[in-house]
Order: structure tokens, then C-alpha cells, then sequence
């Protein structure tokens, strides 16, 4: 992907300035993890098991833990550095927890982690054609980002997306460590969120799909355990999830900052809840579809 700058009311294309080490990938993404990713650091070259992760991070969404890899050369396979590392992880729980509680000061539980969702993320200069065909699983916990620097200190991270009609990884490896990883990690889908609707709910559902995509070309769909995330600028602006009667939908923004001048939408800032923000509305029908999307619109437009 080509970047330019503007000079003289001239386009000029930036030349790329690539990284020296390994190690100045590593630290530009660690201390700016937050903003990349909307991730948490744990814990910078952490041992477990035989082997030492580069970064590992937790993804406070999902409640899981995220494994990330830099990479600066091509000759390694994502597929089985990823999955050994997700089976050392699943092998080692209670030293993640351990390395958790020390950093962040809290008390958890192995089963208050959801180790279902957890994840590897590969970070380079660039990819091989094999390495991006080879992540063409619906299923696969394993994501690759190309990280590249520009002459003028401009950074670029791009995430490289499976093929929608991928197959899964299950497939092609019967008897391996993959079955056995794939056994405790899910990586949920759009049937997953359905599959708890009935059909009036999936149709109204995918009513509210289709208008919020419309937003703008800028958002992200994310599937979790528990619902439907849009994402925008790594941040959720909206959740919904299905049941047989209805639709719950979360706005992402603190109590009293949206404009709901009809007062449909209750705050459940001191309450638990599934998805992000104090905003929350319970929906049937589409009788007020679109007064809720003039608010989705507002959160939308807060995440800029």
C-alpha cells in the first residue's frame, strides 16, 4: 500500500524507513499497545513452559489473553509457532494468572478468564504468499498485522483478513496439537451469535446490521461469546446480542452523554452487563429503529 504526502499542492509518495531489529517493532507496539490494538500489556518477554513469548497482553472485551509475536524474517510457519504457543498457554494457565495478579494487583480465578478466546497475533515488516494463505481458516485463533514505518516518523498497521469462505483448520489436521487447542479455543462467528435468535430476531438483527455498516466504511464486526461488537478506531461504539424475543443493543459511552431525548435507554453504568457502555435498550421490533440508530449514529460519531 503505497502512503503519500502533500507538498507544494504536489503528492509525493513517503519512502519506507524499515525497522533495524525485531526488538524496535517490539517496543514501538508495547508502548503504544492500547492504542494499536486495544490491548493490555501483562508482560514483556514472558516465559512459559520452554518458551518465551515476546508480549503478552490481555484483551479486557473477551476477558482472554493475547499472545503477540514480532517477526522481522519470513521463515517460520505461523500456523505451528501459533499453535504451539496456544497449547503451552492452555498447559500453563495458572502461571498466567500468577503474572496478571502482579501486574494489574488483582485476584482472579482461572475459570473467570475466558480461555476460549484466547489468541496469537503475529506482527511483521510483511508476510510470505504462503504464510497470508495459510491463515485461510474460518476458525483460526491466529491473526497476521504488517507493521511499516515511513520516512516522516508515519506508522502503518494492517491487519490481513481470512477469505469468508474459508474452511476450518479441523479439517486438515485430525491427530495433531491443533485438535487438541481447537478442543478449548473458539473463534465465534456470525452462526454463533445467530444460532440463540429466532428468525423475526435474526431478520431484525440483521435490519440493525445493515443500517450500522452503512455508518460509514470504517467499521469493524467483531463476534464474541456473548454478542456482536462494531467496532470503530478499535473501540466498540455498539453490542447487540439475539434471543428468541428480542434484541439487547449496548452503546459504548458514558451515562448522560447522548442525546436519547425520549429516554428509552436505561443506565446500566452500576449494573453487570455484557456488552460495552451504560447505554442499554431492550428491542422486539423495529416500531423505534430509527430513533436507536440516531443514537447508534451519536456513539458512531464519538469514536472518531
Amino acid at each position: 500500500m503505497e502512503i503519500y504526502t502533500k507538498k507544494n499542492q504536489k503528492i509525493v509518495p513517503l519512502k519506507q524507513k524499515p525497522f533495524k531489529l525485531e526488538r524496535d517493532i517490539q517496543k514501538l507496539v508495547e508502548s503504544n499497545l492500547s492504542t494499536l490494538l486495544n490491548l493490555q500489556v501483562v508482560k514483556s518477554e514472558f516465559t512459559v513452559g520452554k518458551f518465551r513469548i515476546d508480549t503478552l497482553s490481555f484483551d479486557t472485551e473477551t476477558n482472554s489473553f493475547v499472545i503477540i509475536e514480532y517477526k522481522r524474517d519470513k521463515n517460520f510457519s505461523v500456523i505451528d509457532q501459533g499453535f504451539t504457543y496456544l497449547s503451552t498457554v492452555l498447559e500453563n494457565k495458572g502461571d498466567l494468572i500468577i503474572e496478571y495478579q502482579e501486574q494489574f494487583g488483582k485476584t482472579v480465578k482461572k475459570d473467570t478468564i475466558d480461555w476460549s478466546q484466547t489468541r496469537v497475533i503475529f506482527i511483521s515488516q510483511s508476510f510470505s504468499d504462503y504464510q497470508i494463505e495459510s491463515i485461510n481458516f474460518k476458525d483460526l485463533p491466529i491473526e497476521l498485522y504488517e507493521i511499516r514505518q515511513y520516512e516522516n516518523d508515519t506508522i502503518t498497521l494492517n491487519r490481513y483478513q481470512s477469505r469468508p469462505t474459508s474452511t476450518s483448520i479441523t479439517e486438515i489436521s485430525k491427530g495433531s496439537v491443533i485438535t487438541k487447542v481447537k478442543s478449548e479455543i473458539k473463534v465465534y462467528s456470525e452462526d454463533d451469535v445467530l444460532r440463540w435468535g429466532s428468525e423475526e430476531m435474526e431478520e431484525l438483527y440483521q435490519t440493525f446490521r445493515e443500517r450500522i455498516l452503512n455508518l460509514g466504511n470504517d467499521i469493524e464486526v467483531k463476534y464474541t461469546k456473548l454478542y456482536v461488537g462494531f467496532k470503530r478506531n478499535k473501540s466498540n461504539f455498539v453490542d447487540i446480542t439475539l434471543r428468541k424475543k428480542w434484541l439487547r443493543i449496548w452503546l459504548n459511552q458514558k451515562w448522560n452523554t447522548l442525546d436519547d431525548s425520549k429516554k428509552i435507554f436505561k443506565d446500566v453504568s452500576k449494573t453487570g452487563h455484557w456488552g460495552n457502555g451504560d447505554y442499554e435498550i431492550v428491542v422486539s421490533d423495529d416500531k423505534n429503529l430509527e430513533y436507536i440508530l440516531s443514537l447508534i449514529r451519536q456513539s458512531y460519531e464519538m469514536n472518531g
